[in-house]
Order: C-alpha cells, then structure tokens, then sequence
C-alpha cells in the first residue's frame, strides 16, 4: 500500500469563501418624557415589564426621563426589545423608537 500527503493548492485556497461569525445587535428601549404620564406610573410599568428591573433603579430612570427627556431602560436583543417596548407603549408610556445599541 502506498500512502501519500495530499495538499489544497494555494489557488484553490484562494477561492474557497471565509465563514464570517458576527453577533445580532442589540437594541435600546428608549422611554420619553411626556406632560401626561406620572412618575407613579412610569415606575409602575418598567417594575411590570423590563426584567430585573429593582425599584431603585426604576425611580433613577423615571427621574432620568424627567431631567433629561429620556432614559434607555433596557437593551438587548431586537425580539425582546421589541416585547418591552410594545408593552410599555401599550401602557401610555412615550417611546422613542427602537434604535441599535
């Protein structure tokens, strides 16, 4: 039996097409300061529909929303972004729209 190396040659190689692996990008949940919703209920909803969220860091967002016109109260991946920000609009709340992290 003979055995021998068998090599790809370079121009060969040259054509074969490089898998690429990017990641999904995330997005921002964005809620906007309006003359309508209350504080209560601005806290209220992001306690009710963004994960994890701890009543400490939902009133500095509230009050982020206040002072500065906006606050990004959640980001991650677009399908859940798109949950959380349904949920909150469905609530009354003033929401920018979903923008890439």
């Amino acid at each position: 039996m003979i055995t021998a190396a068998v090599t790809t040659p370079d121009r060969l190689k040259e054509n074969v097409p490089e898998t690429v692996r990017k990641t999904y990008p995330n997005f921002k949940v964005i809620v906007l300061n309006d003359d309508f919703n209350t504080f209560e209920h601005v806290h209220k909803c992001l306690m009710k529909y963004i994960p994890g969220m701890t009543d400490e860091v939902a009133w500095g967002l509230t009050v982020q929303v206040d002072a500065e016109g906006q606050a990004i109260v959640w980001v991650g991946p677009q399908e859940q972004a798109e949950l959380y920000h349904q949920q909150l609009r469905r609530e009354g709340l003033t929401m920018a729209p979903l923008e890439t992290a």
